[in-house]
C-alpha cells in the first residue's frame, strides 16, 4: 500500500469518479463520425496545447530510471529528440494535415496511393499506437499501490484508462486530457517545492550524485545517445500529432499548438529530470529504479500532497493510454473495418467503439510478454518510423511521390526488416552472436531499406511517378 491515509486514497477515489462520469453523463448523446474521431474539427489552442502535452508524456515510471540511472542525460535522451521532431512536424505538416481535412493518416497514404498502401499504413498506425508501454507503466504503479500481483494490475490499467473513451470519442479525450495536464503539472512541482525546502538546491544534489550524472552522455556510449535522434523522427509519423492537427479549429492553431507543446514539455522535462535526481541522491540503494518517483515521494511527501503526487504519475500515464488507444481504436474501425466494405460513414464510431476494447486487450498482452517499458518504445519506434516516414512526407508535401505499388513494397520492406531485425536479436539463431546483426539498430536498416527502395523508384525508367 503506498498509503495509509485516507486523504490520499479519497483523491484517488475521486479521481476515477470524476472519470465514470466523464462516462456516464458528459457525451452521452450518440456522435458521428466527425465529432467521434476528430472532435468536430472545434479543438482550440489551450485544449490542444494541453491534449498533446499529456498525451506524449505518458512514461513517467521510464522517465524516472533513466534519470536516476544516467542523470540529465535523461534530457537529451527522452527530450530533446522529441523537441526537434515537433518542431519539424509544426514547421512542415501541421498546418498541411489540417488543411486536407481528413480524419487518420491512412487516410492520407489512401489519397495518394490508393487502398493497398492505406492498409500497410493502418497496420504500422496500429502497432505504433498500441499504448503498451503506458499499460505497463500504469499496471506496475497499481502493483505498487495495492501490493497486488501485476498481471491482474496491468488487465485493470488498460480498462480503466479507456472506458471513459467509449461514447465520447476524441471530445472525452481532449476535455479529460486538459484535467490531466493540470495534475501532472500540479504534482512534480509540488514534489520539487518540498524536496528544494528539506535539501537545498543544486550544492545538495553535486554532492550526493556521481559526476557522470552531469555530463551530456550520463556514461553511456554516444551511439545509445543518438539512435534516440533517429528513433524521435516518429513524430513525424506519430498519429497522435496527426490527429490533434486534424481535429484543431483551424491550420494555424494546428501550428501553434505543437509550438507552444514543445515549451511545456521542456518545462516538464525539467521538473522530471531533477526529481530523478533527488531520488538517486537520496535513494542511492534503490532496488529498483523504475519506481524512483514513487519512493522519493513517499520519504518526501506529507499525506494529501503525496495521494496529489500519486494521482499525477496515474494521470499522465492515463492520458497517454487514452490517447492511443483511441487512436488504435480508429484505425480499427475507419482504416481497417470501413475502408474494406467502404459503408456509411455514421457506423465508423460503432467500429471504433469495437476496436477500443480490442486496442486495450492488445496492448495488455504487449505489456505482459514483454515487461520492459524502454524496450517497448525502442522497438515500436524502430519498426514503424522507415515504414511511415517518406510516404507520408511525400503524400503531404506532394514531391517525390511514388506510383502505388513502389510505395507498397517501400513501406512493406522497411516494416518487416526491422521487425525481422529486432526477432534475431530476440530470437537468435543457432550459431548467430547476441546483439542485432552487423551491430545495426533495427531502424537503420529499415531507414536504408526505404530510402533504397525510394531511391530506385525515381530512378527507374518505366517508374509513374505519383503528382
Amino acid at each position: 500500500m503506498f498509503s495509509t491515509s485516507p486523504l490520499d486514497w479519497g483523491l484517488i477515489l475521486l479521481y476515477f469518479g470524476f472519470l465514470a462520469a466523464v462516462w456516464a453523463g458528459a457525451f452521452g448523446r450518440r456522435l458521428g463520425a466527425l465529432e467521434y474521431l476528430v472532435a468536430g474539427r472545434r479543438v482550440t489552442l489551450p485544449a490542444l496545447v494541453a491534449t498533446l502535452v499529456a498525451t506524449w508524456y505518458g512514461g513517467i515510471l521510464g522517465v524516472g530510471e533513466y534519470s536516476w540511472r544516467y542523470g540529465l542525460a535523461n534530457w537529451l535522451v527522452f527530450g530533446v529528440p522529441y523537441y526537434i521532431g515537433a518542431l519539424l512536424f509544426a514547421a512542415f505538416f501541421a498546418k498541411r494535415a489540417r488543411e486536407t481535412r481528413l480524419y487518420t493518416l491512412p487516410d492520407l497514404l489512401d489519397r495518394a496511393y490508393g487502398r493497398g498502401p492505406a492498409l500497410v499504413g493502418a497496420l504500422a498506425v496500429f502497432i505504433v499506437a498500441q499504448p503498451a508501454a503506458y499499460v505497463l507503466m500504469l499496471g506496475t504503479l497499481f502493483a505498487a499501490m495495492f501490493g497486488l500481483p501485476l498481471a491482474p494490475c496491468i488487465v485493470g490499467a488498460a480498462l480503466l484508462s479507456v472506458f471513459y473513451v467509449d461514447r465520447g470519442g476524441l471530445r472525452a479525450v481532449v476535455f479529460t486530457d486538459q484535467v490531466q495536464f493540470v495534475l501532472m503539472y500540479l504534482g512534480f512541482a509540488l514534489l520539487l517545492v518540498f524536496l528544494v525546502a528539506q535539501h537545498g538546491a543544486l550544492p545538495f544534489l553535486r554532492a550526493n550524485l556521481p559526476p557522470s550524472h552531469f555530463t551530456w552522455h550520463g556514461g553511456n556510449p554516444p551511439q545509445a545517445i543518438f539512435v534516440w535522434y533517429f528513433i524521435a523522427l516518429s513524430a513525424l509519423v506519430d498519429p497522435g500529432f496527426w490527429q490533434r492537427a486534424y481535429a484543431a479549429r483551424d491550420p494555424k492553431v494546428a501550428r501553434n499548438a505543437v509550438l507552444w507543446s514543445v515549451v511545456c514539455w521542456a518545462v516538464f522535462d525539467f521538473m522530471t529530470t531533477m526529481a530523478g535526481l533527488y531520488a538517486r541522491a537520496l535513494l542511492p540503494q534503490l532496488k529498483d529504479p523504475v519506481f524512483a518517483f514513487p519512493e522519493v515521494a513517499r520519504i518526501t511527501l506529507p499525506p494529501f500532497a503525496l495521494g496529489l503526487f500519486y494521482l499525477s504519475m496515474i494521470a499522465t500515464v492515463m492520458s497517454t493510454i487514452d490517447s492511443y488507444g483511441f487512436i488504435a481504436a480508429a484505425t480499427v474501425g475507419r482504416d481497417v473495418i470501413w475502408r474494406i466494405v467502404r459503408g456509411d460513414e455514421d457506423r465508423v464510431p460503432g467500429w471504433t467503439r469495437y476496436g477500443l476494447w480490442l486496442a486495450a486487450g492488445f496492448a495488455a498482452v504487449l505489456a505482459l510478454a514483454s515487461q520492459s517499458v524502454i524496450a517497448l518504445w525502442h522497438d515500436l519506434g524502430s519498426i514503424v518510423t522507415p515504414t511511415l516516414l517518406l510516404p507520408v512526407g511525400t503524400a503531404l508535401l506532394q514531391r517525390g511521390r511514388l506510383g502505388s505499388r513502389w510505395t507498397l513494397v517501400a513501406m512493406l520492406a522497411p516494416l518487416c526488416l526491422s521487425l525481422g531485425w529486432i526477432l534475431l536479436k530476440a530470437f537468435p539463431p543457432p550459431g548467430m552472436a547476441k546483439g542485432y546483426p552487423w551491430s545495426l539498430e533495427p531502424i537503420y536498416a529499415g531507414l536504408a531499406a526505404s530510402l533504397l527502395i525510394y531511391s530506385a523508384g525515381w530512378l527507374w525508367p518505366k517508374t509513374e511517378v505519383a503528382r
